[in-house]
This record gives C-alpha cells, structure tokens and sequence, in this order.
C-alpha cells in the first residue's frame, strides 16, 4: 500500500500526446493539477494541463526541477528514456517504475521478459548483425517480420522478409541496428486487454478487445471482442500475469495475436493506456485513463463495466486531404462520440482523433463507427 495522493495534489506527466490529453482531462475531472513535460508546445496534453514544460528530456536538470513540484510521475509513452525517468524518480514517486519502462520499451529486453516469466509468445531470436540475422532465418524459415528492438511502434521499424535472399536488404532498411526477428504467425485476429493494478495488488481489466489494422496502424477496435469466452478469460489471465509479474502500478495493454487453433500469443506489452482502450471513456464506468490516475495516485480502482458494447476507429491526417472532414455528418449519428486531440498539423498516418460508437450489439457498433468515419469525406 502506497500513501494517497488525493484530490488537489499535482500530478506530472513525462510526454504530451493524446494519451497525455485524456488523462490530464479525468485528472482535472476529479480535482487534480496536471503539468506536462515534453520538448514541444501547443501539445495535446498541454492544451488541457496546468502547465507545460518545453524541455527536452535529456536535460536531467529540467526534468529534476519538473518533478520537484509534482506529488508523482506517470507517462503518456513509452520511449522515454531511462535517466530521465531515473531523474524524475530522485525528487517523486514515478508510477509505473522506471524499471517497467526499461523493460517494455525495447523488444529484446520485453520478449527475455515474457520467456523468464513462462508466457506464451511469438517464436523469435535476437538479432545484432547481418550474419546473426541469416541464421535467425534459418532456424525459423521465411516468411518472418524483422522489427527493430527500440522505438517501433505503428510498425515503424519493421521489415518482412519473405524469402532468405533478402536479408540484406532488411538489414540496411531497419538501419543496422539491434533487432528481433519473429516467425510470421498466420493468425485469425489480434486483441488486446488493458488492465490496472493498485499497489496493493488489486486487478481491474476491460475484458478483451477485438483490434483491426490497417498499414501497421490500429484502425478499429470492438469491445467485446469476438472471440470465444474461454480465449477472452485466458486472455484476462495472462494479462494479470504480466501485471504481477512486473508489479505494475498504474495501467498497461497486453497485445496478442490469436491462432487459427485460438491459441495465445503475446505480441507487444505497452506500460500505459493504450489507443484500443479509448473506447473505455464513452462505454465503461470508470475509463482507462481514470483508472491510471487511480492507480499512480493510491486510490481504489474503478468499476470497469461496460454501459453498453462499443467500437472505436481511429481519424488519421489522410482524411484532411481534401479538406476539412464534415465533423456535422458524423455528429448526425446519435450514438456516435467524437474526440479531436488538438493536434495542428494533419499529416497522412498521424493520430488526429478518433470515433466511439455505442450499442447493444458490438457488430451494430461496429457497423455504426465505420459509417459515420466514411460520412466525413463524402
């Protein structure tokens, strides 16, 4: 058990995206200051914080003084680098740890994890050279995906390699750099779970939930997902293992691929919510972003129930292509949310919004999300 941070204090955020936004707006929701740190301004985050810090995060000195005026640190995203969070940690309690960071935010480190640990994952090796990627290849054949071992994500960082003879070529396109190399798995869907975890070991999960991408960049998202009550359970249990495993405090997804056979395996760990749980804001009584404040603050968890079945799309800059998306088309749908991060600069693949429908049944909501995202561009 941790002291409470109560309702009043200041809580510090290390990044100032979206995630940081949704955050901040439940932490203000609830009574609580927010600053920011990041090396931007105008930010998602910034925009609804208290305040905003413009420093980059390898001035230890800035991220030091930032810290000293906040009661505790959590993070918007995961690349932060570990002696910022070391710094962060000399003047407040950082939530989740930095060490849950360090470990989650680099594949090799994370997949070494999840094997000490007994879970189930994607066959893979380490891969540090050209020559070790060739042999990588031979023990686990073609076709198989190249992923850099720090700072991927949207699948930035990655190359599949379909036949041995491209090696080379894979090699020089992840710019030489350590890297795993994963079996290709012919999978029948991808999910994911978000959970929180207290300090005092209590668990809170969303159930799983259903995820569809498109260019490497989650798309859709339905919860619940449309999988069969024993792999949704299994899938709960294996994200309360990883939690405890790492005795997170605070919130994190686990992602995971599903077989044909409807076996599991965990693809990525992400130690904060996550864009396939923004969902949890309109349909669950306690959000993602709640429950991280929660968790971080010595509060009991929320009630993560679902008002009703709901799925989410994601807005990314291609829909500014021809202009201004038609926001009143997509209110015209009355079961429909809309979120707008704030961001200024509509660039194709990047995060702008996203879209929440509502429903009894989850293919409705489904069904809805997708119509009134194609209303905003016809």
């Amino acid at each position: 058990m941790i002291k409470p941070i109560l309702p009043g204090a200041t809580v510090g955020v290390l990044g100032s995206g979206q995630l940081g936004r949704m955050f901040a707006i439940a932490a203000r929701r609830m009574g609580y200051r927010v600053h920011t740190f990041s090396p931007d301004e105008d930010t998602p985050t910034g925009q609804v914080a208290d305040m905003e810090v413009k420093a980059p995060y390898d001035n230890l000195d800035a991220v030091s003084e930032f810290a000293s005026r906040v009661s505790v640190v959590t993070f918007e995203f995961e690349n932060v680098p570990a002696p910022t969070a070391e710094a962060a940690a000399s003047r407040a309690p950082v939530r989740p740890s930095g060490s849950i960071l360090h470990t989650t935010q680099q594949r090799i480190r994370e997949k070494a994890f999840l094997t000490r640990a007994g879970l189930p994952l994607t066959p893979y090796r380490e891969v540090r050279s050209l020559d070790g990627l060739n042999r990588a290849l031979a023990d686990l054949g073609c076709p198989a995906v190249l992923k850099t071992a720090a700072f991927g994500y949207d699948g930035k960082g990655q190359f599949r390699i379909d036949a041995p003879e491209r090696a080379e070529e894979a090699w020089n396109a992840i710019g030489q750099q350590a890297a795993v190399l994963e079996a290709f798995i012919d999978f029948d869907r991808e999910i994911s779970v978000v959970a929180a975890r207290g300090s005092d070991g209590q668990f809170v999960h969303y159930g799983a939930i259903e995820n569809q991408h498109s260019r490497h960049i989650l798309d859709l998202s339905i919860a619940p997902a449309r999988v069969s009550e024993r792999t949704a359970r299994q899938a709960v249990e294996l994200a309360r293992c990883v939690l405890e495993e790492l005795n997170v405090v605070g919130v994190l997804c686990v992602e995971f691929f599903v077989t044909r056979d409807e076996d599991l395996l965990i693809n990525e760990l992400a130690p904060r919510p996550h864009n396939s749980g923004h969902l949890t804001v309109d349909a669950c009584v306690t959000s993602q972003f709640e429950q991280q404040l929660r968790a971080v603050c010595g509060l009991p968890l929320g009630s993560a129930a679902m008002h009703r079945p709901a799925a989410m799309a994601n807005l990314l800059g291609d829909l500014w292509a021809s202009g201004e998306p038609d926001w009143r088309a997509a209110c015209s749908f009355p079961d429909v949310k809309l979120h707008l991060y704030g961001k200024l600069d509509p660039r194709p693949g990047r995060k702008m919004g996203h879209l929440t429908a509502l429903h009894h049944d989850p293919e409705e909501a489904y069904r809805t999300v997708v119509a009134a995202r194609a209303s905003l561009t016809r």
